[in-house]
């Protein structure tokens, strides 16, 4: 008998054997159960969790300086599906946002898909996106080759890595593998743009920066380790990335960037309230 793998009739019927992400996982959407999302006094807010997609947007609105309201969304107690939260995302994913004062003084804007955010926020306040068009276009590619490629490819990898069935070890071998190797391909495409450059965009800090920065930091960091003591950052050599780690290294020294990657880390703003971090708020 061939032991290659050939598909059933019907998906469904492989559902029970897949990692559901305790009950994360349904091929529907809408709403489970009717909790309404709070609202702070500022214009703008934030339904977010500290992963890389939701740091993105903690950092630029440190960068703005404009006044906001961050509101921790725990994903594993499964509140991306409240009433409240999938009236703002329908698709269910951190981050998503609110506009209260919207440029053309309508009623309230709902925000949701990262890139989308950073995007309207930067038009918004005509900060961090070029101006000039050659200069645009060239961010406007590389917030897209983040949003397609770095952050899907890298999640990805750290799904077989890390979180997907221990069971599964042909399975998992092989998406390490596809995944991982594109990973490295991304970081290589990353650090040979970087040759040279202070910025993504050269000398001129963008959103481009920003929205990048969280995927390449959690695969140098602590992101992504097997529980057998592999991190991801051994395992896929991220050492060898040197402009992108150069890059990476100076723009994690901004103090805006230090506070932004901790929004909505188990609090709202934790150098507010925390010990640890409250050294940030005087910077």
């Amino acid at each position: 008998m061939s032991s290659d793998w050939e598909p059933p009739q019907s998906i469904e019927t492989i559902y029970e054997k897949a990692f559901s992400m305790g009950g994360m996982n349904r091929p529907t959407t809408g709403k489970r159960s009717e909790e309404e999302l709070p609202v702070g006094s500022a214009a703008f807010q934030l339904y977010s969790l500290a992963t890389p997609n939701g740091q993105k947007i903690g950092i630029l609105l440190e960068e703005l300086e404009i006044p906001y309201d961050a509101h921790v969304i725990n994903i594993g107690h499964l509140e991306q599906f409240s009433k409240g939260f999938v009236g703002v995302n329908p698709n269910s994913k951190i981050p998503a946002a609110m506009d209260h004062a919207p440029v053309d003084g309508g009623p309230p804007l709902r925000l949701f898909e990262s890139g989308a955010i950073m995007l309207y926020l930067a038009e918004k306040y005509k900060k961090f996106i070029p101006q000039n068009p050659r200069q645009r276009a060239e961010c406007m590619s590389w917030v897209m080759w983040q949003m397609a490629g770095q952050g899907p490819m890298t999640g990805n990898f750290g799904h077989f890595m890390v979180y997907a069935p221990g069971d599964k070890g042909q399975a998992r071998e092989y998406g390490v593998a596809r995944y991982g190797m594109e990973v490295q391909r991304l970081c290589d495409t990353l650090d040979k743009h970087l040759e040279g450059k202070e910025y993504i965009c050269g000398e001129e800090y963008s959103i481009a920066d920003m929205i990048i920065l969280p995927w390449f930091d959690i695969i140098r960091g602590k992101g992504y380790t097997h529980a057998n003591g592999v991190a991801a950052r051994n395992f896929l050599n991220m050492k060898q990335y040197k402009n992108a780690n150069r890059w990476a290294g100076a723009l994690l020294k901004r103090p805006q960037v230090k506070r932004g990657m901790l929004v909505c880390r188990g609090k709202p703003k934790p150098w507010l309230v925390d010990d640890r971090f409250k050294h940030l708020a005087k910077l």
